[in-house]
């Protein structure tokens, strides 16, 4: 079998072994090829289709393709197991340094029409300054009305050219536009959220696409007033998003340990930012998307508020990984609004199951065998 033929096996081979693409990356993937460009940045609605499309189909090209979120980028690794050479993976707060550690050529941004508005904005940002002179970005929705995307890309000062959708059906609308100079003004989209726990306050530093931007979360609040420590307690949080928890118990006394995960690299960053600005430095926090921890076995407490999503497999996720992580006669805290998934899995493997409702929150409370 010849080179060629081989790479468009490779090719096929590595695309199918995917979901399908969303129809927004696939139409922004289908314009991005038209343009010309080494160096590309790209995120992804799915599991990277756009980048390994043009990793595989133009082998001059190097793609960077920047995750928001480890998970996401797992479920890709794990699909593929081998990646094109020319396509980098990175799980970062902000858009990766290109290949040469310049800037970049090409931007592929696809979004959802149901997506968070502010994150939108950011990424668009952070993606756009990362672009050289004469670099374009092209950008997709799945709304073939839109009118709020193509008004953020108006915002840049540049031109924006319109590809709609030119199916039977139009489900998508793509734009691309080119940056002929810097950015006219930069926002930051950086928040900082003071609350107070017991006698002092503390400031956490959220930004867009971490969870609880802008405001402690109730259920946080609820963890916070549920916990008395004692000295030397090793804590662990799981799915930290802002940190308050966590910045709350490091407050309170020195000698207590907390790490804390989450899958989003800038809800990690944020709360390393947050730990520096408020002089903790009994706090740790590491990117994770599988709950796995230095010196499992060894936590005299797990703290966690899991989302109500997925039918409750990242919540089976998260007390697997407490039950790792705890030493015996360690405890789980959690708080959720739907107690009932808990109630009915916890007593069968755990101790001294507890449940109180607070507020329109249910704290359930379970000890490691």
């Amino acid at each position: 079998m010849d080179e060629t033929k081989q790479k468009l096996l490779t090719k096929a081979t590595l695309l199918e072994s995917l979901p399908p693409a969303r129809p927004a990356e696939l139409h922004a993937t289908s314009i991005a090829k038209t343009i010309s460009g080494k160096h590309v940045l790209a995120t992804t609605i799915g599991r990277g289709q756009a980048a390994i499309t043009l990793a595989e189909t133009q082998p001059e090209v190097n793609v960077s393709l920047w995750f928001h979120d480890q998970y996401q980028q797992q479920l890709l690794v794990r699909a593929l197991q081998e990646l094109p050479t020319q396509l980098r993976l990175y799980c970062e707060a902000d858009p990766p340094p290109s290949s040469h550690g310049g800037q970049y050529d090409l931007a592929i941004l696809p979004f959802f029409k149901s997506g968070e508005a502010e994150f939108t904005r950011d990424v668009l940002q952070s993606a756009f300054q990362s672009l050289a002179i004469g670099g374009h970005l092209v950008s997709a929705i799945d709304n073939p009305n839109d009118k709020w995307l193509r008004s953020q890309l108006a915002a840049t000062g540049e031109t924006v050219r319109v590809r709609p959708d030119s199916s039977e059906k139009p489900t998508t609308v793509c734009y691309i536009l080119q940056k002929t100079r810097p950015s006219r003004k930069v926002r930051d989209f950086t928040s900082k959220v003071v609350f107070r726990d017991g006698e002092r306050l503390l400031t956490a530093i959220t930004r867009p696409g971490v969870f609880a931007h802008r405001r402690i979360d109730p259920a946080a609040r609820h963890l916070l007033n549920a916990v008395d420590l004692a000295s030397g307690a090793h804590v662990l949080e799981i799915g930290c998003g802002s940190g308050c928890v966590s910045l709350g118990l490091a407050a309170r006394d020195p000698s207590i340990d907390v790490y804390a995960i989450d899958s989003s690299a800038r809800a990690v960053s944020c709360l390393q930012q947050s730990a520096a600005e408020n002089e903790l430095f009994n706090i740790t926090a590491s990117l994770e998307a599988q709950g796995a921890v230095p010196d499992p076995g060894c936590y005299d407490l797990v703290l966690a508020n899991p989302p109500y999503y997925s039918d409750f497999r990242i919540a089976e996720m998260f007390v697997e990984s407490a039950r790792a992580a705890l030493a015996p006669g360690g405890t789980l805290l959690l708080v959720t609004k739907q107690p009932v998934w808990y109630l009915e899995q916890l007593p069968g493997t755990w101790n001294d199951v507890a449940h109180e409702l607070v507020k329109g929150y249910h704290l359930i409370e379970a000890v490691r065998p």
